[in-house]
């Protein structure tokens, strides 16, 4: 490299944003995603051995799906070519396939493809890529936001292993925080910053996990703040609530507070208060609370404090819990704030949840009591010599789908377990029961 491009590549980097600076060159440099780079893993052991075959990188933004491919790229023997198909057409790609195709045939090199958004690509572009794949002409790497199982060919998942990044830990983030203020060959430590340790721990909750996030805000902070008197720039919460434009919400995850504001939310759901519900919901969000966490104790609200007064409500609180693990945040909080409405403005009924209680009561104080004999199984060979299955009758052969028999065990004649109430669609539910039995009581006496 002569001194005129190693200036330009030396500028260049320097104008770069932290991010990118700050992005691994080495297996050894990677923070997180032990899961998958772990010393013992499959991930790990191929990258190190040059032995790669195509993988697909999904999960959220931030995790360092990019990254691990530029590591890749460091460490290979093979070429390697970066394309984004947000904006690559299908020219772009049989360039890289005749190109892959001349290294291979000329020097036997393979060629490395890193589809960065691949779940932008079309069926068709998906399509063209599958036999140069299957040949081995190019081996790919995919990354997208996306389950894959959802967005990417058929055909392509077939061929390639899926990994799937997860959101850093808390401590992981902050290692990359202090990596970036300190660091001064690839972070900002030629500035002379520190951050104090109580916004370096908000910074670190509020980045939810995204590298990016936390290292974007860093950089802004260090640019914009003035030194303090003693020469230095102080990165304070207060730097850092204005970077992120958040303010800080008092809520230790582990601690009351976050009991508190779940519980509120429970019982402003319960209550049907909308309102508070969403209020609350809200304030868990701002404070990084998960959304897999917050989606159970909607769906558990259905069932416990709606019940079948709108059973409606449990089927949109495990859609909403299902819609918001593929979807994430930012988006995955309209999803809640759907669900956490409807709950709270649906009819209320504790039914089920006292019968299962009353009946796990009686199950601890009664124990093991025997079946009916007419409702035991009578498949098997020689049931009917035990005197299994005999008497059974069949409820759809009689008016009403409904036939009077003994189904509890006989010393349980008469226990009452579920009690519908006169809420919602449970008045339907009360009505029917008593409207079948009363003409089971016609019939008899006809």
């Amino acid at each position: 490299m002569d001194l005129f491009s190693y200036m330009r590549e030396n500028k260049i980097k320097q104008d770069s944003p932290l991010a990118a600076r700050m992005r691994p060159k080495t297996l050894e440099e990677v923070v997180g995603q032990q899961h998958i780079i772990g010393k013992d893993k499959l991930l790990y052991r191929a990258i190190k051995a040059d032995k790669l075959q195509s993988v697909i990188f999904f999960g959220p933004p931030g995790t360092g799906k990019t990254t691990l491919a530029k590591v890749i790229a460091n460490t290979t023997s093979s070429d390697f070519t970066q394309i984004n198909a947000t904006v690559a057409g299908k020219k772009d790609m049989e360039d890289v396939v005749e190109k892959a195709k001349n290294t291979l045939g000329m020097y036997g090199r393979k060629t490395i493809l890193f589809v960065d958004e691949i779940h932008r690509f079309n069926k068709a572009q998906q399509d063209y890529l599958l036999p140069f794949v299957e040949d081995g002409t190019v081996i790919l790497i995919g990354a997208t936001t996306e389950n894959p199982y959802f967005e990417v060919n058929g055909a392509l998942i077939s061929r390639s292993v899926i990994f799937e990044l997860k959101p850093l830990e808390e401590e992981d983030i902050r290692k990359l925080i202090e990596r970036a203020v300190y660091d001064k060959d690839c972070g900002m430590g030629s500035y002379d910053a520190v951050i104090e340790e109580d916004a370096l721990a908000f910074l670190a909750d509020l980045a939810g996990g995204d590298a990016r996030h936390a290292l974007n805000a860093v950089e802004l902070g260090i640019m914009t703040t003035p030194r303090g008197e003693d020469g230095k720039i102080h990165l304070t919460v207060e730097v850092i609530e204005e970077c992120i434009q958040r303010k800080v919400i008092r809520y230790d995850k582990s601690g009351n507070n976050h009991y508190d504001t779940i519980s509120a939310f429970i019982k402003s759901m319960r209550g049907s208060d909308p309102d508070a519900a969403v209020y609350y919901l809200a304030k868990m969000l701002t404070a990084g609370e998960s959304v897999t966490f917050i989606a159970r104790r909607i769906m558990i609200c259905a069932s416990e404090d709606v019940g079948n007064a709108d059973p409606q409500a449990l089927v949109v609180a495990v859609n909403a819990s299902l819609a918001v693990e593929r979807i994430g945040m930012p988006e995955a909080q309209i999803i809640l704030a759907q669900a956490a409405a409807y709950v709270a403005c649906a009819p209320k009924s504790n039914a089920a949840v006292n019968g299962i209680s009353a009946a796990m009561d009686c199950v601890a104080k009664k124990g093991d009591l025997p079946v009916p004999s007419h409702l035991q199984d009578a498949h098997y060979k020689g049931a009917a010599k035990l005197g299994h299955g005999i008497g059974y009758q069949y409820s759809h052969d009689y008016p009403n789908h409904y036939v009077e028999q003994q189904y509890l065990p006989y010393e349980l004649t008469g226990e009452k377990f579920y009690v519908p109430g006169d809420m919602g669609y449970e008045r339907k539910i009360k009505e029917h029961m008593k409207f079948i039995r009363e003409e089971e009581k016609k019939r008899k006496k006809e």
